[in-house]
């Protein structure tokens, strides 16, 4: 006679790959049919809406095979359904890594996809609006705390099942959340992203100070002009809510 502890453990095993571990003898397989098409269904589900140009892409073979070894091999440490979706992440880059099969920018497109849902149902909110500066330079841009920046292989933002790229393309984006609640993003090139990380990691200095070192990194030789091209951009970012104010 097997101990509940041993039952109940055959029990979860066989929900978490029931083609590898038979379930316990004693319960009936109608009844476990049940158990083992919710626990995979709704887990497979709402992985499915949150990565859904992912699922788009694999066959429903090499899909499902995922999802099925995620639900065999991975030990989520969460209980709750909005962050399975950062579990599966974790499980792709970190348990599962890449397979005969998949496409070369796997990982990075489900990074994409997922930072999307993260920044939606992130509680931060953007601090009170402030009135554009009259000297910005000499003012302290604040960034948004739903804005982040991502830089990537391939163009994950472009990738659908018509437009699968064959070659990395470099790509780096501003992705965040605005004041109505709606997750945009935005491509971006090395110094505005070297911009925004500046004022996110100095908080002290002035956007003339930040722009005065991001002038010697280039090696500028007009930074009057590149002070101006500054400027214009951080009107466009606040008017994005990527800045979200001043100081």
């Amino acid at each position: 006679m097997k101990s509940f502890q041993e039952t109940q453990l055959a029990f979860t095993q066989h929900l978490r790959a029931p083609d590898r571990y038979p379930a316990p003898a004693e319960m009936n397989d109608t009844r476990m049919g049940i158990y083992r098409d919710l626990i995979y269904n709704n887990i497979e589900s709402f992985i499915a809406n949150v990565f859904p140009v992912l699922r788009s892409l694999l066959s429903d073979g090499h899909w499902h095979s995922m999802v099925r070894d995620f639900i065999h091999r991975h030990r989520c440490q969460t209980p709750y359904f909005l962050e399975i979706s950062e579990e599966f992440l974790q499980y792709l880059s970190q348990e599962r890594g890449m397979c005969d099969g998949d496409p070369a920018y796997l990982l990075e497109l489900a990074h994409y996809e997922w930072i999307e849902l993260a920044l939606d149902v992130n509680e931060a909110s953007i601090p009170a609006v402030s009135a554009y500066p009259e000297t910005p330079l000499l003012s302290k841009p604040r960034v948004s705390p739903l804005a982040v920046c991502l830089s990537y292989q391939y163009p994950v933002h472009k990738i659908s099942p018509r437009h699968r790229p064959l070659a990395p393309e470099l790509t780096r984006l501003v992705v965040y959340r605005n004041r109505e609640d709606k997750v945009r993003f935005m491509t971006a090139n090395t110094m505005t992203l070297r911009l925004l990380h500046l004022l996110q990691t100095n908080p002290q200095a002035t956007l003339g100070d930040q722009l005065q070192l991001i002038a010697t990194e280039l090696q500028h030789n007009q930074p009057d002009v590149l002070f101006g091209e500054a400027q214009v951009l951080i009107n466009e970012l606040f008017a994005l809510d990527v800045i979200s104010h001043f100081e």
